[in-house]
């Protein structure tokens, strides 16, 4: 599957100051190491970038392009920002992302066909985050109803159903994986994308990997084609490049609802399957939710 590098984010305690300085060795140093990590794709956020975001994004993605020879999404809420990472991007660049209010559609669609790029479509509509995989669906249809007025075809777009972190927001994940499940039906042309380490936030940080990966696979069982993670989980990019088939044969079991004797496993597989349960809602989220 397409596996997108997190790590060049303004958020980051490393990155953040190297993109306020300009400083070249520590993004291209970070950018090199996801692609080598196995990243097919690595993300550039830059946030609002309210400040000469446009100068930002065009030096960025050339620097990051002189390092990684890998197409980019390209991650900020400036349009002018957007449009200057396009203008430099080598190769069709994933703008990442357009919600689903009308004023990001009118400004940014335009985009997609003027510089021949893919898209995020997040389904974030008017009302803010929808609360179930119905209201998931209906954003997406509208999208699709607006690339269609555009003359943009559905394979542009990878849709984001919204991963939100099962320590608050348990009902919120089940809604995601519930989208998944009808998405192909819905957008058989399209594809889907998400941001993956959404929903081991909140958790204890020794335990967010785990979260990731078994999340990981469960939306993959439903056809998730891309995923936004930390490319230095390596256990997670494995799974990704199909190199735990045993343990995501273990979670499908669980998602199939078979009544799997904990006694009978190891403890690796035994957190699987209780994290899997958690993830699906069967069991109520807690920190200590292994040791239940």
């Amino acid at each position: 599957m397409i596996l997108v590098g997190e790590s060049l984010n303004v958020m980051s305690k490393t990155i953040g100051p190297a993109l306020k300085n300009r400083e070249v060795k520590p993004i291209q140093r970070m950018a090199a190491a996801q692609q080598e990590a196995g990243c097919t794709y690595l993300d550039l956020n830059i946030g609002p970038a309210k400040k000469a975001g446009a100068e930002l994004m065009a030096w960025l993605v050339q620097t990051v392009q002189e390092a990684a020879d890998l197409p980019l999404f390209l991650d900020t809420t400036n349009v002018e920002a957007m449009e200057a990472g396009l203008k430099v991007h080598r190769g069709q660049a994933v703008i990442n992302s357009i919600s689903c209010r009308p004023e990001r559609m009118e400004a940014l669609l335009p985009l997609v066909k003027t510089y021949d790029a893919l898209f995020v479509g997040l389904l974030i509509g008017v009302d803010g985050i929808p609360r179930d995989a119905n209201e998931r669906a209906a954003l997406a249809a509208d999208m699709l109803a607006r690339m269609a007025e555009e003359g943009i075809a559905e394979d542009r777009v990878l849709f984001d159903p919204i991963v939100l972190p099962v320590s608050s927001q348990q009902e919120q994940v089940q809604g995601c994986t519930e989208f998944m499940t009808m998405f192909r039906d819905l957008a058989p042309t399209s594809r889907a994308n998400c941001g993956l380490s959404n929903v081991s936030n909140g958790s204890p940080e020794e335990l967010r990997p785990l979260l990731n990966r078994v999340y990981l696979a469960m939306l993959r069982r439903y056809g998730m084609d891309a995923a936004i993670v930390n490319a230095f989980e390596r256990e997670l990019m494995d799974l990704g490049r199909d190199r735990r088939q045993a343990e995501e044969a273990l979670i499908h079991r669980v998602m199939d609802g078979e009544a799997v004797d904990l006694a009978s496993l190891t403890g690796d597989e035994a957190d699987v399957v209780r994290t899997v349960r958690v993830l699906m809602g069967q069991s109520l989220y807690s920190h200590s939710w292994l040791k239940l």
